[in-house]
């Protein structure tokens, strides 16, 4: 069964924000952390995303593959960087890897198809 990333996305993102609007202190501070980590410095902010894929990669959270393969693409990461964060993963991953990293390749594939989308319509 195919999982559908472009709508898990969204549909995370909306809860998300009922979250943040319930428990306002822990999500802000979540996102005041993510911000800090993620702003450019000595790496760029892309480079930061690939790195998060990649963990998520590592850790098996599918949310975050999601959430983080979104962000690099919107970041104009390639499907080259891509498939190499995902090979960076895989090797440190092992066999787990492999699983979770077919899904970070399946939700690459609906993120640049939905960025082409969009770019069409401009």
């Amino acid at each position: 069964m195919s999982t559908d990333y472009v709508e898990a996305q969204n549909h995370f993102m909306e809860t998300f924000g009922k979250m943040a609007r319930e428990i306002p202190g822990t999500i802000g501070g979540f996102g005041q952390m993510h911000a800090e980590a993620c702003k450019a410095g000595a790496l760029d902010h892309k480079t930061k995303e690939l790195m998060n894929l990649a963990i998520a990669i590592v850790i098996r959270c599918e949310g975050c593959i999601t959430s983080h393969m979104q962000d690099a693409i919107k970041l104009g990461a390639t499907r080259e960087e891509i498939l190499e964060t995902i090979g960076v993963a895989v090797m440190m991953a092992g066999g787990p890897g492999t699983v979770y990293g077919s899904k970070a390749y399946e939700a690459m594939d609906q993120f640049l198809k939905e960025k082409a989308k969009i770019g069409s319509n401009n």
